[in-house]
Parts: C-alpha cells; sequence; structure tokens
C-alpha cells in the first residue's frame, strides 16, 4: 500500500506539472491555447449532441475543461485546466483543477468536461469556491477517432457536467473530491 501512495503522489506531481499549455508560451498565447480547446470542445459536444447547443446559448454561462486522469488500483488522481465563460457578458475566468479519490480501478485518460451553470449564481458560486464532490464510473478505451467509452453526463445541482475521452484506457470506480480554482497567472 505504500509504494501505491508513492506512485500515485509520483503520477499526480506528473500530471499537475504537464497539464495545461506550455510555460514556454506568453500569457496571451496560453489564454489563446485555452481558448481554441473550449472552442474544439463545444464543437465536439455540439456534434455528438446537438441539443447541447441551445441548452449551453441559453445557459447563465459555462465551462470547458480539458483533464488527464489516472487511477491506480485503490486510489486516482488528476488535473487540468479550463475556462468559465458568462453568457450574459462574455467575460472569462481561466481556472486549473485537480482530483483525487478512492475506489476501484486501473489505467489513464485524457477526457474533456463541459459544465453548462443554469443559474448566475451557480456559476460565481463554482468560480468562487469550485468544489465538486461526487462518484464517478466509467469505461474507457480510445486512441484517437478509434475506441469508444462509457461516461457521460450528470447533474449537480444547477450544474449539468457532459465528459468525453479524448485518449486513454481505465475501467474505474471511484469515490472523487476534485478542486476547480482562479488561475492567477491567466486572470
Amino acid at each position: 500500500m505504500k509504494h501505491t501512495a508513492i506512485l500515485l503522489t509520483a503520477t499526480l506531481l506528473t500530471i499537475l506539472a504537464g497539464c495545461g499549455p506550455s510555460n514556454k508560451l506568453t500569457n496571451d498565447e496560453k489564454r489563446q491555447s485555452v481558448s481554441t480547446m473550449a472552442a474544439e470542445t463545444l464543437e465536439r459536444l455540439y456534434s455528438e449532441k446537438v441539443s447541447t447547443k441551445e441548452e449551453i446559448a441559453k445557459a447563465a454561462g459555462y465551462g470547458a475543461f480539458s483533464n488527464a486522469n489516472v487511477n491506480i488500483i485503490f486510489a486516482s488522481a488528476g488535473g487540468g485546466y479550463g475556462v468559465v465563460v458568462d453568457n450574459a457578458t462574455g467575460a472569462k475566468t481561466y481556472m486549473r483543477m485537480g482530483m483525487g479519490g478512492l475506489g476501484l480501478g486501473i489505467g489513464a485518460k485524457d477526457f474533456r468536461q463541459i459544465l453548462v451553470f443554469n443559474t448566475k449564481e451557480a456559476m460565481d458560486r463554482f468560480v468562487l469556491s469550485g468544489w465538486e464532490f461526487g462518484g464517478h464510473a466509467d469505461a474507457a478505451a480510445k486512441a484517437g477517432d478509434k475506441g469508444g467509452e462509457a461516461s457521460g453526463e450528470g447533474m449537480i445541482g444547477d450544474v449539468k457536467v457532459y465528459s468525453m475521452t479524448e485518449a486513454g484506457l481505465a475501467l474505474q470506480a471511484t469515490v472523487t473530491g476534485t478542486k476547480y480554482w482562479k488561475d492567477k497567472e491567466l486572470n
């Protein structure tokens, strides 16, 4: 168990260090990279689930996140980055995220997440406190356009969450805690 904890800690540090646009970019280039990821993620969601385009247009705002997750037997860890967009003002809040969990599973995956904020209060609360806590179960085996996944969508209060696997191989059922926070460098 001690070796698993050491391996998980090393993996988490590696993931968090590598998550986000390259440190070689200027802050403007990093913001552009995050905005490009968000636009591509939205387009993918719209093509896979056409009704979401209208849903997001009517919402108070949305968040788009790029995440990486590793699960080693009894523990999981991950990290990522993204942006929350206020539909009324167009204001963008650049954010980071980290996650950890306990449960059964093995694998690693790169996935995208769209959060749809049905109320301004839910969006503001998310930007200010950013916590999410809950269960997570999925199966994914994907490389490029090959393979498949069984994850999907869920509702947390006034926030609807859509997840889409980019690449990876994972089978997991965990209880996770996720923390989102403002990226001090990009805001």
